[in-house]
């Protein structure tokens, strides 16, 4: 990204720092709880945690993961949860998304 297209970004718009995906996420459903989106969905590869960047059909942060209704620290491959983002994606069911360190 040149040095102008940084200064000529959103100031609300979230930006992907790392070059390289840490983990993919498969979306089974979207919601919204309180006007925050939460994208349902399993962990296909990699590790997740809060303030993780998912990318996808936009860019969004992660504010919060819970797995049955337990609010979690992080998740892993195969593991099934909710997570609640910062931010709107327009994402598809069955959709895979990345996820990247921010």
């Amino acid at each position: 990204m040149g040095i102008f297209k940084r200064f000529r970004k959103k100031k609300d718009e979230p930006e992907i720092v790392s070059r390289h995906p840490v983990g993919k996420f498969k979306v089974i459903g979207t919601t919204y709880v309180l006007g925050k989106q939460v994208l349902g969905g399993v962990v296909l590869e990699g590790v997740i945690y809060p303030g993780y960047k998912l990318k996808g059909g936009g860019i969004a942060l992660v504010r919060e993961i819970h797995i049955r209704n337990r609010k979690v620290d992080f998740v892993v491959e195969h593991d099934e949860a909710a997570l609640v983002l910062e931010g709107k994606m327009k994402v598809k069911d069955g959709e895979i998304i990345e996820v990247y360190r921010s």
